[in-house]
């Protein structure tokens, strides 16, 4: 089969739609299919796989505007791909392109059966960044994405109303994302739409191996670096609606009940000057550290030696984080709200109430005050994602989801 996959991110965009792609794609190629991935030009140099081909087409670099450049410019690209070689399934991945009912008219009449994967909705976006706003996070009207978010979201709902009207299939990426399209857009009563969550890289994300010498050497050097005695972990975009102020509220919290607990805050984005600046007023700054980003190899190796990661996100429309940590044997504490759920219970984590600094801070203590117990939840984690959350076992849904397309 010959599938044409469109989307705004693939490597080395490495978002976590880039990241899904990705894998996806390798997946597939596995199993004997043929893969064109159609994404925005200006990334850099794909990296190689095989049975995978990479298109690269312009866009105008406008927050939220791109959405619909990069949709015309990839249904050109489609066109063109088809004519020179036959495409069984168009798989897009939205809301990150924006075609109109006549565009997706058009593909399914044209070329082929369409496929969307539902990663998040723009409205949701806007929800988040709402509820950011209310508790005071920094900066969310400061950034023109998140500004464009908040003004526009209404208007490219209706591509994704499109989507859900336009696809053969629509897939989400959990049971929240599900149920949002379901609540904003109405669709019809045949609307056929499955849920696959995504899944992570599991040869990258391990658990520690103590009994490895290298690994070993790693972990000490990792715990020395950022000293204290217990290490917590925060990793995603530097965006007001990944909940940073919120964590370092609950931190200090923390803090003042065992000032040897460290956190380790990874992510770029423009909120790094300013949520130094809060810590600061908070008091614990000497015991915050925000790195800008790290390679995959050092991010995974921090991963496996941290303690505990935590997962404060005003939105997501699934969140990868919380699996990268579980299949690295580390529990997660994050959100009761949206997919997290769906991810994350007692027996690998604890949730926490949304929006809440205390309900956060006391679910950290509660899971650092007994490290036998941390163990084991970081074992099931990582059990629990070898069972439900790998990239073959979503190839194998996703290959039974085109057949039925076709």
């Amino acid at each position: 089969m010959h599938i044409a996959m469109l989307s705004a991110e693939y490597p080395p965009r490495w978002g976590g739609m880039g990241s899904t792609v990705y894998h996806l794609s390798a997946a597939l190629a596995a199993r004997g299919h043929r893969i064109t991935v159609i994404t925005r030009s200006g990334g850099g140099i794909a990296p190689k796989i095989e049975g995978v081909e990479v298109l690269n087409v312009g866009w105008v670099p406008l927050p939220m505007a791109f959405t619909r450049s990069y949709g015309r410019s990839a249904m050109r690209a489609l066109k063109h791909l088809h004519a020179r070689d036959q495409v069984d399934i168009v798989h897009l991945h939205c809301p990150m392109i924006s075609w109109n009912t006549k565009q997706f008219e058009s593909c399914r009449e044209n070329i082929a059966p369409v496929v969307s994967s539902l990663h998040g909705s723009w409205l949701g976006e806007r929800d988040g960044l709402v509820a950011a706003s209310k508790q005071k996070e920094a900066a969310v009207w400061a950034n023109p994405n998140d500004l464009a978010i908040l003004l526009t979201a209404k208007h490219y709902a209706g591509y994704e109303r499109a989507a859900v009207r336009g696809s053969s299939v629509c897939v989400a990426n959990s049971e929240a994302t599900k149920n949002d399209f379901e609540a904003r857009y109405s669709p019809p009563s045949d609307w056929d739409c499955e849920v696959v969550h995504w899944g992570v890289d599991t040869s990258m994300f391990v658990p520690l191996h103590r009994d490895d010498e290298d690994s070993a050497a790693t972990h000490k050097g990792i715990r020395s670096r950022y000293g204290g005695s217990r290490l917590l972990l925060a990793v995603g975009r530097l965006a007001a609606r990944k909940g940073y102020g919120l964590l370092l509220r609950a931190f200090a919290n923390v803090h003042s009940l065992d000032s040897q607990i460290r956190l380790v805050i990874v992510g770029r984005g423009h909120l790094r000057s300013r949520l130094q600046r809060q810590a600061q007023a908070l008091g614990v700054a000497d015991a915050v550290t925000i790195e800008s980003g790290m390679p995959f190899e050092e991010l995974a190796a921090l991963f496996r030696s941290a303690d505990l990661v935590v997962y404060p996100s005003y939105y997501e429309g699934q969140g990868l984080i919380p699996l990268e940590a579980m299949a690295s044997g580390t529990p997660v504490v994050t959100v009761d709200h949206g997919p997290l759920p769906e991810m994350v219970d007692e027996s690998v984590g604890r949730l926490f109430v949304m929006g809440d600094p205390d309900s956060m801070a006391g679910a950290i203590m509660a899971e650092l005050a007994d490290p036998e117990r941390l163990q084991e939840k970081g074992e099931a984690g990582r059990r629990r994602v070898l069972e439900k959350f790998t990239f073959e076992y979503d190839a194998g849904r996703f290959e039974a989801i085109y057949e039925r397309a076709e």
